[in-house]
């Protein structure tokens, strides 16, 4: 985790945090507004100075009167508890204003007036894609994602996701075996996790990469801050890839920010008969590029595909899939019953579990619930 901070905690610091966030608190003031506003005063301090009347030609007489109203005792709290929070190592606040304030984020519609960041800032100065995808993922979405970030972050580039479970998980932990790591954006505090399950992967994320969020301390996980977390997610990227998303999903109002940001966006295609794949199709008919291969990223994004993709853990799935290239093959692409695998194997019960308990140890089979197994393509 970084030790130096580039803002040391000084008391004009302390002055210029309690100002920003008195403006980013202000009851009826949202982030379009508040832009509009720092565009013609230029500072949060300014805009405060400048009084109700010369407010009220820019926005309405109640968010004028909000944006002057003296400090409460609840803004009084959040700014000391923001300095503490400061006060620590890794933690940091960037105002849109800031030179480290990333710039493809800077150019979206309605950046965050301020960003919390816990773990590495550099990680923000990496080129940047974003994986994306369901909750509740298939095992074979789940390891497409893990496998595909692996890789992307072995190329050099930061994976951006959300910290869901599902796809975002699998993302998250691919993209920490490579060079590149991850950066996860929350829709919280940052004094909060959520889901709580990825307590211990989002303390990871923190070591390596970075965990952001515009969300002040104590925000809980409210439904109404993870469609606005989305924009931050593809607004921090080159470009969006989406491995599995059902017809109505989160995962393609972050693909339609993306292509309204001018990034680009990737989808995997699936089985037609997959739910989960419906969306990743949807994306594809509207114009996104469609993918198999991480090359085809990389190449889209002009990145060498050189890449350091693992390959102890690689070649030892080679192997296995070379040695039971004939189990594999009579697996199939969907999940398949026990019994219907005999048959179709002709091998009995035990030698069968033998040699699929071998190929899911190698990462090449996953047992499903009802006595079923699917082959996990790589």
């Amino acid at each position: 985790m970084q030790d130096t901070d580039p803002h040391p905690a000084t008391a004009e610091r302390a002055t210029l945090i309690a100002d920003w966030l008195r403006l980013e608190q202000a009851r009826g003031v949202g982030c379009r507004s508040a832009h509009a506003l720092l565009s013609v005063f230029g500072a949060p301090r300014a805009i405060f100075d400048a009084g109700p009347a010369a407010l009220s030609a820019h926005l309405g007489a109640s968010q004028a009167q909000a944006l002057c109203a003296p400090v409460t005792p609840e803004l009084a709290r959040l700014t000391e508890a923001t300095l503490a929070w400061l006060a620590e190592p890794g933690h940091h606040l960037l105002t849109c204003h800031d030179p480290l304030y990333p710039a493809a984020l800077a150019q979206i519609p309605d950046p965050p007036l301020l960003l919390y960041i816990a773990g590495r800032l550099e990680t923000l100065a990496r080129p940047r894609l974003a994986v994306v995808g369901s909750r509740n993922a298939s095992v074979q979405g789940r390891a497409d994602a893990e496998s595909f970030s692996a890789a992307l972050s072995g190329a050099g580039l930061c994976v951006v996701s959300g910290l869901a479970l599902g796809i975002d998980t699998a993302a998250h932990e691919g993209a920490l075996r490579g060079p590149g790591s991850t950066i996860a954006v929350v829709g919280t505090g940052l004094d909060r996790v959520y889901p709580a399950r990825n307590r211990a992967l989002a303390h990871r994320i923190a070591e390596q990469g970075c965990l952001v969020s515009e969300y002040g301390l104590g925000t809980p996980p409210l439904a109404a801050n993870f469609p606005r977390r989305n924009r931050v997610i593809s607004g921090l990227a080159a470009g969006v890839l989406v491995v599995e998303a059902a017809a109505q999903s989160g995962s393609l109002i972050t693909a339609q920010m993306a292509a309204e940001q001018g990034r680009e966006v990737f989808a995997l295609p699936g089985s037609i008969h997959s739910a989960l794949a419906k969306g990743c199709h949807r994306l594809i008919r509207d114009g996104a590029q469609l993918v198999e291969t991480v090359e085809e990223i990389l190449l889209a994004m002009q990145v060498s595909p050189l890449l350091a993709l693992g390959q102890e853990q690689y070649a030892q799935a080679a192997a296995a899939s070379n040695a039971d290239a004939d189990l594999l093959g009579a697996l199939g692409h969907e999940p398949v019953a026990l019994d219907d695998l005999l048959a179709r194997f002709g091998s009995d019960t035990g030698e069968l579990g033998g040699r699929l308990l071998g190929l899911e140890l190698a990462g090449l089979v996953a047992q499903l619930p009802g006595g079923r197994v699917q082959r996990i393509w790589r």
